[in-house]
């Protein structure tokens, strides 16, 4: 992918047999008379750092993707009510499971927190949970052990197995499923920590490589699964990787004069770079690591999802690429 944007041009004409492309304002119009429920307040609560959404784009772009979410539930939900009919009474209704993929800052934790605020809202889903796949990490000694520090993110450093199965229990309707609980503070697993899901109308699984297909040697008695196998629909946020890298840059910059100025952080060895040398630490961090893993593993995963959201340069919503059923 590197810095000229090639691979993104490819990326956006690959999309043109299997998906309908909106713009912007043609997305919007299809938001019809779907309220909107958040404010201000809520929007802020929820923003990631370096990420300037605002009232105006969720208005646009997430109020109408709620609404196509709404009805993908319910469309589900018909698909339930026949089957069970037809079962006889013994087909159990389960949590609707969206993915939501894409880079290192391109702003997908910010999407996820936002749909989870919205579908909230809905009527037919009061609970949703939203569970990173950060916690499914394999601790800092495990990827030393195996030499994987400097590949934290890649698919090999995950527990991809743990992941599913923790996946596959909350689709099957499991009363209580826990999973581990990751620290950006500290950059490792935290030891005895955990987060419960207790049957939820919706889960929300966020991270980097949700969308990787089953790989041959993660196979067991029950055959190669991959976690994305679990997924009603996913989402993937795009951009183009020149806008990425400066956003990345541009996080880690105020990274620098806040989480990594505490005194027990991970990074504190970051906190007293000067700005020309914070630039200069970023851009050899994303080009030697994260620069790979979005070429290599994230964004070929891209037209796995079902929705991908394409942002602009200042980060808002461009285009809405709509796999056609």
């Amino acid at each position: 992918m590197g810095q000229n944007g090639g691979m993104d041009e490819v990326a956006s004409a690959s999309v043109g047999g299997t998906f309908t492309t909106f713009t912007r304002d043609e997305w919007f119009a299809l938001a019809g008379k779907t309220p909107l429920p958040l404010t201000e307040q809520d929007i802020a609560r929820v923003r990631g750092l370096g990420d300037p959404v605002d009232l105006v784009e969720v208005d646009h772009v997430y109020r109408p993707l709620s609404r196509l979410l709404d009805l993908y539930s319910a469309a589900i939900g018909s698909l339930h009510g026949v089957t069970d009919e037809f079962l006889g009474g013994r087909a159990s209704r389960t949590p609707f499971v969206i993915a939501v993929a894409g880079s290192v800052a391109v702003g997908k934790s910010t999407t996820a927190r936002l749909l989870r605020e919205l579908m909230a809202r809905w009527p037919s889903s009061p609970r949703v949970e939203l569970v990173t796949t950060d916690g499914f990490l394999f601790p800092n000694a495990v990827l030393q052990d195996r030499g994987l520090l400097l590949k934290k993110g890649f698919p090999e450093s995950y527990d991809r197995r743990a992941l599913r199965d923790f996946v596959a229990a909350v689709k099957s309707g499991e009363p209580t499923v826990t999973a581990p609980v990751y620290s950006h503070h500290t950059y490792d697993i935290v030891p005895g920590a955990s987060i419960t899901v207790n049957q939820p109308d919706v889960l929300i699984i966020e991270g980097l490589n949700v969308l990787q297909p089953a790989s041959l040697k993660d196979a067991d008695g029950a055959g190669p699964l991959a976690v994305s196998d679990y997924f009603d629909v996913s989402i993937y946020v795009d951009a183009d990787a020149v806008d990425v890298r400066r956003w990345y840059i541009d996080r880690f910059l105020s990274l620098r004069e806040t989480a990594f100025a505490q005194p027990d952080s991970y990074f504190r060895m970051f906190a007293s770079l000067t700005d020309d040398e914070a630039r200069e630490r970023a851009g050899e961090i994303w080009d030697s690591i994260n620069a790979p893993n979005l070429e290599k593993n994230i964004a070929p995963t891209r037209t796995r999802a079902t929705i991908i959201l394409h942002k602009g340069a200042t980060h808002a919503v461009e285009r809405v690429h709509l796999r056609k059923l």
